[in-house]
């Protein structure tokens, strides 16, 4: 008797979880279920739109002026030559620093 209702029990869980588990098919299919306005919406639709936004966006920065520009290289055209500015005498403190310099290379 005693085997018996252990194996009508065991059937009894068996089939409470087989239930448990259908509901919980069911109730993932109902979230993956997409409702109200979100049902509306096309995965391909979205992505050319977002596509389309991203592209005017980029169109508007390129089409904005520059804050700053970069600075332009300075090339001499050929057949001038630079215009070089005369050396600058140093100051006390570089003249120092100059024969300290000296003094440890020594």
């Amino acid at each position: 008797m005693q085997k018996a209702t252990n194996i009508d029990d065991v059937d009894k869980t068996m089939d409470e979880i087989n239930e448990q588990t259908e509901n919980m098919k069911e109730i993932e299919e109902a979230l993956a279920t997409p409702i109200g306005a979100a049902a509306d919406f096309d995965e391909d639709e979205l992505e050319a739109e977002f596509e389309e936004l991203e592209g005017a966006e980029l169109e508007e920065q390129l089409l904005q002026p520059a804050t700053t520009a970069p600075a332009a290289p300075m090339h001499a055209p050929p057949g001038r030559q630079e215009v070089r500015l005369p050396p600058r005498k140093n100051t006390a403190e570089e003249d120092e620093l100059a024969a300290l310099q000296a003094e440890m290379t020594l």
